[in-house]
């Protein structure tokens, strides 16, 4: 949430981001963990072969975090 220019958060606003960065800071972590595999950037095929190329990766991602 935004507060109005020089006027701070209130702390419902200052829980309620951080709650959000909670959530999203995982997710954005594993888009950029993605991004290091090349291939998705070529990847021309239906949607069915892309979801099971994405899943493949974030095993072999996951795997190589978890060391």
């Amino acid at each position: 949430m935004c507060a109005p220019v020089n006027r701070p958060l209130t702390t419902g606003q200052k829980l309620s981001n951080t709650a959000l960065a909670a959530v999203r800071a995982p997710v954005e972590h594993g888009f950029a963990h993605l991004k290091n595999w090349r291939v998705l950037g070529k990847l021309r095929t239906d949607p069915n072969g892309a979801t099971a190329l994405v899943r493949a990766l974030l095993v072999l991602t996951n795997r190589e975090v978890a060391r």
